[in-house]
């Protein structure tokens, strides 16, 4: 075995053998440990069709992220600290006087939300109180105002008010204590490695191996460097960029394999397009992504810089409907679905009984279609024609113009109205009010096969209207633009942004375009 030595900057990373074999054996892990190189399930030893070429390099040793120092640490989160931090140090006067209870409460709540809208709860590289001071107090002197407003309308005393007044100004003395004391207990585990995180680096230019570079030596960061991630092909020759532990392909096994907690996507020669695809694939979608802006001289307004060492980094939101965002938006679509149904219910009954006249018997019609990750339901809609047998039902794209939809159908469909008995799948929980609009399985398959971004669709539930349908994509319309869309839409949801879908589908109903 030759002889060991340690990069004096590396304290927890590589190591470099004094003697160099001119191929370097695969890398080396932990007994029964994943072979990060080759597919989930495929035996060998790196040598299957995914695994990287062999190359002349340096044996390398990947430092063990599995360890329980890091199981335990890995669920850690900034505001799991901050906040509780924060709310103590409002309440805190209470604890002497409770004459402005409800109103010190109060600001409490304010207080929490305010800097949660801030973003003063999401985790940063770099810890300063004096970077967050000047937001801190402007945020303070938000809260503060507000609440004197109210204390002022509530409370005709003068006195009152100004008493509240100063056992506000307490609380904020003791919020910029408090925070001061909390970042320092983070620096300090982050420096002596109890709090820290596995990070992948993605991407092998002079950028990813300065970050390469600072996350070793540096500990304050809160980031263990596990290993480079890059394109096919792309050049990691050099000690300053190994070990190159996969390529792009394989990012979703090895943030597995690696137990890394952190992507940072510095400069890949892969495409943006690329790198989208793999991000939001679901392993990938669990880890916190950061990346190094491309224009790193030059920063968004209103947002607050972050860095690892003189690199700029922004942490990016996941386009994900998970945790509060879900249960915000399914409490929104149960609410509007029970009122819609108790409102519209004469309309309802007025569209159910045009139908029967006009075709008999056999008012609603159920379709299978695909909803949230690739389940089937039954959507119902009023009828406005009856295909020939199950075959045309579940192959026809669209019946726009077929000559056999009566006048009822044709303005049920014009005004969107048969589309209303899908109100029941949204209480019951098949669909959503605002989403990717639900389509067949034979059509699900064939546009997923034809567009690569199509399933994605399918992150979120299926909807009674959609971006895509209120932005003119109905009909024989191209199926990559909705898919982009719809996709956008789930990236950037908000409820603000199903507001405004829906003020917009109503404009739609009463103009009459529908199909």
């Amino acid at each position: 075995m030759p002889e060991q030595r340690r990069r004096p900057d590396d304290q927890h990373g590589t190591f470099i053998p004094v003697a160099q074999p001119s191929v370097a054996p695969p890398v080396a892990r932990p007994p029964g440990r994943p072979d990060p190189l080759r597919p989930v399930g495929q035996p060998g030893t790196g040598t299957g069709p995914t695994a990287l070429p062999e190359r002349s390099a340096t044996t390398l040793v990947l430092p063990y992220v599995g360890s329980s120092r890091a199981q335990r640490t890995r669920s850690l989160r900034a505001w799991m600290l901050a906040m509780p931090v924060d709310l103590m140090a409002v309440l805190a006067p209470l604890a002497w006087n409770q004459s402005y209870w409800k109103g010190t409460l109060f600001t409490g709540a304010l207080t929490v939300v305010v800097f949660a809208t801030a973003g003063f709860y999401r985790s940063r590289r770099h810890l300063s109180i004096l970077d967050l001071l000047p937001s801190l107090l402007g945020r303070l002197l938000v809260v503060a105002g507000m609440v004197a407003m109210v204390a002022a309308v509530r409370h005709e005393s003068v006195d009152y008010v100004f008493g509240f007044l100063r056992s506000m100004v307490l609380s904020a003395v003791l919020v910029v204590l408090g925070r001061a004391a909390s970042t320092f207990a983070v620096q300090v585990a982050r420096r002596r490695r109890w709090v820290e995180h596995s990070a992948i680096i993605v991407g092998g230019g002079a950028v990813a191996a300065e970050l390469a570079r600072l996350l070793r030596r540096y500990p304050q960061y809160g980031l263990r460097f596990v290993g480079f991630v890059d394109a096919v092909g792309a050049e990691h020759d050099s000690v300053e960029l190994m070990p190159l532990i996969g390529t792009l392909d394989q990012l979703e096994e090895l943030v597995v394999a690696v137990d890394c907690d952190v992507i940072i996507v510095a400069d890949t020669s892969g495409s943006d397009a690329q790198l989208m695809e793999l991000v939001r694939q679901p392993n990938c979608m669990r880890r916190d992504l950061w990346a190094v802006p491309r224009l790193r001289d030059f920063h968004g307004q209103g947002t607050r810089p972050d860095h690892i060492g003189a690199i700029p980094v922004v942490q990016l939101r996941r386009p994900t409907l998970t945790g509060p965002r879900w249960a915000l938006k399914r409490a929104s679509d149960i609410t509007f679905a029970s009122l819609a149904l108790l409102l519209v219910s004469p309309v309802l009954a007025l569209c159910a009984l045009a139908v029967r006249v006009e075709g008999g018997p056999g008012v609603l019609f159920r379709q299978r279609r695909v909803g949230r990750f690739g389940r089937p339901f039954d959507l119902l809609k009023f009828r406005s024609l009856r295909p020939r047998d199950e075959v045309e039902s579940q192959t026809n794209w669209s019946v726009a113009h077929d000559a056999r939809i009566g006048p009822v159908g044709r303005f049920l469909r014009r005004t969107s109205l048969d589309e209303l008995p899908q109100l029941w799948n949204i209480l019951r929980g098949d669909m959503t009010l605002v989403g990717p609009r639900p389509e067949r399985p034979y059509f699900v398959e064939k546009f997923s096969s034809e567009h690569p971004n199509y399933a994605l669709r399918h992150r979120a539930p299926s909807g009674l209207t959609g971006l895509a349908q209120v932005s003119g994509l109905r009909g024989d319309t191209p199926i990559s633009d909705r898919a982009r869309f719809d996709n956008y839409y789930i990236d950037n949801w908000s409820l603000w942004l199903d507001v405004k879908v829906l003020i917009r589908t109503v404009a739609e109903v009463f103009r009459g375009g529908g199909h």
